[in-house]
């Protein structure tokens, strides 16, 4: 221990008398480890964290399968099937997958909240703490057994003022009076979030084979995940023999940890940009290492004396590794407040989707494991950046360096490899990241070009939540929405306004439909597509072409026969040598419940609308007039999703926010509205995911690129400082400027090709693992690859260059005088 400290004060005395070279060494890996200490804190809170609930190892997401893959949704008599597991499983539960939010009456004003509709064992499953009151019992989540609700503690505190009289009494929602049961505590933070919580009340004898709510349960005790996979593929033999149209040849059901199923869809992201930032921890690591074999070159003869008055080679390897821990560990200190910072003020400006990290990255913090990794980080840097530099300066020729009075002792052949290695692996690594980073950047631009299929500008979107009370009636909600198209049309600056239930681009419903008069040969059903009620004017408002055909009027209403748009995408499809126009649909046919309706006849075909996001292809999807939905359906779309207004203005939309919110609250002042946004924004955040990555990377490739470029100018520097002496001598012989300038030039510009290829080559490879996260270009892009290869030699070039031109101003007579 004694000798630790004194190895210490040492290294501290030696950073005092270089305070350059120390700053500059620290910065260095304060970037490098600050990145890395950022993107752990995000992976921590999203990959590594458990679940914030009781045992969250053994709660398990509930699935329907097929060859194609799983989906995290059900069907109320797929759910009541698998409440029969109860041999493997406790506490299952469904509930919403999100919600259009209920509308909360009385006080000052009406106000839109989130609520979520959930089975009895939900509170338990997820370990909800109860602050006040109770849950709602197994009586009260039967069908017709009431209105109940258990209120969240924030919306306690925010409404009602913490007032505890509130338990028991009734409050207004969606215009029905209900029952307030019990209050959560504040640590509760369930996904999806909600202000309150009302009961599901499933139908335990339902046929309504709609998939709109989600379900989990816990493994019991002793109950692995496999033993869970076969009980439900039981499950689904179970359910065919009670349904047999209701689920295709190949589907069954499985189970998967919730906690696998909230991060699939950004593992892969999160772990390309931890390699990312890897590659640059590592470029900082060989920078730092270049400066410590230069500096370690001036040191020679003190690492001679010491070696010449008895001190071993592991003693003097030992101090040179305290001072290289030193050092990593300060900037490590410093890194842990840029990667706190940076991550916080990046999540903030744009937070990419990410599950998890809360609201702007409000629950990305620096807990034990982001400390305790970024001090591990550290202590490996220093002793990897070290180890090296140690080695080869524990090794003196202590006839030479204790003869040699200069700071040119030792500044052999040998330190010169070193340091060209760690080039060659700076250049290399730059351009892997930087290959990473075009690829995003191709696929940005690819998407920011994709033709969406819609006009989003001068598009206003607003929502407003219509469930239960009266507007579960078709006619009233078609009447409401007509009334307000009309007064908002009728304001200066609108061009066109409509209603839809789910906006381009978001979740949409889809429907099983058959076509009258051809025969089924595989499965209930001849297809699925996306279904999707619209007002008169919706086209108008996104400007999507009627191809064929025409679009709905005002005439398409409850008493007319009913209708139906369909995309290019599903006439393709379905009628590809034939034309749908005048032919029939039954859409929903065999699922029962609300969904039993008479044959839509198809009236036109609309353009394409890139409704799954920018990144995929159209896919099929039915328009329906809302005026012509059954009541049974409006209902249940009123209690899933909000409806939105659509309104196309021949300005900036949102000047006429205020007028439009008036004209739609003049038809009804009991509805409030939100999440009023521009149908830009809509856009912007179906991609924010692969901005952010994209933004992420490229930050880490500019930063590699710039540590790569400071690394070789440093060795060339060196070089040509190192080599003043033969300089001068070949000036002085009659050696030109040119000559001098171009052999320095040649010898840094080899370094950087020899690390520009082997990059090329790691690249090529390693950039295929990042397929899944590109659009509109391919991992082996030829003109990705050549146009980086061209940036980073034109950045070595110039690096090099500098140092070079400095060798031919070198005065012969000072040079020759040169010690």
């Amino acid at each position: 221990m004694e000798t630790l400290l004194k190895d210490v004060k040492h290294s501290l005395r030696m950073f005092r008398q270089s305070p350059g070279f120390t700053a500059t060494a620290v910065l260095a890996l304060a970037l490098g480890i600050g990145a890395n200490t950022a993107i752990f804190s995000v992976v921590n809170t999203v990959l590594l964290k458990p679940l914030p609930y009781p045992e969250p190892e053994r709660i398990v997401a509930l699935m329907i399968s097929s060859p194609q893959g799983s989906a995290f949704v059900t069907s109320i008599p797929k759910f009541n099937v698998w409440k029969e597991q109860n041999r493997v499983l406790e506490d299952i539960s469904a509930f919403d997958a999100g919600g259009p939010g209920v509308n909360l009456s009385g006080g000052d004003r009406p106000e839109q909240l989130k609520a979520i509709r959930v089975s009895v064992d939900y509170f338990h499953l997820f370990g909800a703490p109860i602050a006040m009151g109770r849950t709602f019992t197994g009586e009260e989540d039967r069908p017709g057994a009431g209105h109940f609700a258990v209120v969240s503690d924030g919306l306690w505190k925010r409404r009602f003022g913490a007032d505890p009289k509130l338990i028991g009494s009734t409050i207004i929602l969606g215009g029905t009076p209900h029952v307030v049961l019990g209050i959560t505590g504040p640590g509760f933070d369930p996904s999806p979030p909600a202000d309150l919580w009302t009961p599901l009340q499933a139908d335990p004898n339902s046929t309504d084979q709609a998939h709109y709510p989600r379900a989990a349960a816990r493994l019991k005790p002793g109950v692995t995940l496999e033993m869970a996979r076969a009980q439900m593929k039981i499950a689904a033999e179970q359910f065919r023999r009670k349904f047999p149209r209701a689920m295709g040849p190949n589907g069954s059901f499985t189970a998967e940890r919730l906690q696998d199923i909230t991060v699939r869809n950004v593992r892969q992201s999160l772990l390309v940009l931890i390699a990312a930032v890897g590659f640059v921890l590592l470029i900082a690591c060989a920078n730092v290492a270049s400066l410590l074999l230069a500096r370690a070159t001036g040191r020679q003869r003190e690492i001679a004396i010491r070696a010449a008055i008895g001190a071993g080679r592991g003693r003097i390897i030992r101090q040179l590794l305290t001072e290289s821990v030193l050092l990593s560990f300060t900037g490590g200190l410093l890194g842990l407040g840029l990667g706190s910072i940076g991550v916080r003020a990046l999540l903030a400006i744009n937070p990419g989707n990410i599950p998890r990290i809360g609201e702007a990255g409000s629950a990305v913090t620096l807990d034990w494991r982001v400390v305790a990794f970024t001090m591990a980080i550290s202590i490996l840097t220093g002793i990897l950046f070290g180890l090296i530099p140690a080695l080869s300066a524990s090794k003196p020729d202590l006839s030479s360096s204790l003869k040699e009075s200069s700071s040119r002792s030792g500044s052999g052949l040998r330190q010169n490899k070193a340091r060209g290695l760690l080039v060659i692996t700076e250049m290399a690594l730059a351009l892997i990241l930087l290959a990473g980073a075009a690829l995003l950047i191709r696929s940005f631009q690819a998407l920011r070009s994709v033709n969406p299929g819609f006009d989003a500008h001068n598009v206003l979107t607003m929502e407003m939540s219509l469930a239960g009370g009266r507007f579960n009636r078709t006619e009233a909600l078609a009447l409401l929405a007509r009334q307000a198209v009309e007064r908002i049309e009728a304001l200066p600056g609108v061009m066109a306004a409509a209603t839809t239930c789910s906006l381009p681009l978001e979740p949409s419903f889809g429907l099983p439909f058959t076509i009258e008069g051809r025969p089924l040969t595989d499965g209930p059903a001849h297809g699925g597509a996306d279904w999707r009620t619209v007002s008169p004017h919706y086209f108008d408002v996104f400007k999507i072409p009627i191809q064929r055909g025409r679009p709905f009027t005002e005439r398409d209403d409850g008493g007319a026969a009913g209708v139906v748009l369909i995309n290019e995408a599903m006439a393709h499809q379905f009628w590809p040598k034939e034309e749908p126009v005048g032919q029939l649909l039954s859409i929903g046919k065999g699922m029962g419940g609300a969904f039993q309706e008479p044959p839509r006849q198809i009236i036109g075909v609309v353009g394409d609308v890139r409704d799954d996001g920018l990144n995929t292809n159209p896919g099929p999807i039915m328009y329906i007039p809302v005026a012509q939905v059954k009541d049974g359906i409006t209902a249940l779309n009123n209690n899933l999703q909000p409806l939105t207004w659509v309104v196309r203005t021949r300005g900036d939309p949102f000047s006429l926010s205020t007028a439009i919110q008036n004209q739609i609250f003049s038809v009804n002042r009991d509805l409030p509205l939100a999440h009023i946004r521009s149908m830009e924004r809509v856009v912007s955040q179906s991609t924010a995911r692969s901005d952010f990555n994209m933004t992420l990377l490229s930050v880490f490739a500019a930063s590699a690129m710039l540590l790569a470029a400071i690394g070789i100018y440093g060795l060339m520097a060196y070089s040509v400082q190192q080599r003043t002496q033969e300089i001068g001598i070949r000036i002085a012989l009659g050696a030109g400027p040119s000559e001098m300038r171009n052999m320095i030039v040649f010898q840094g510009m080899r370094l950087a090709l020899i690390g520009v290829v082997i990059g090329v080559g790691a690249a090529f490879g390693l950039t295929r693992l990042m397929s899944s996260l590109l659009f509109g270009v391919k991992a082996s892009d030829p003109l990705v690859f050549a146009t980086v290869a061209v940036l980073l030699s034109a950045i070595a070039l110039l690096a090099t260059y500098i140092p070079a031109r400095r060798a031919t101003r070198i005065d012969p007579l000072v040079a020759l005088r040169y010690e």
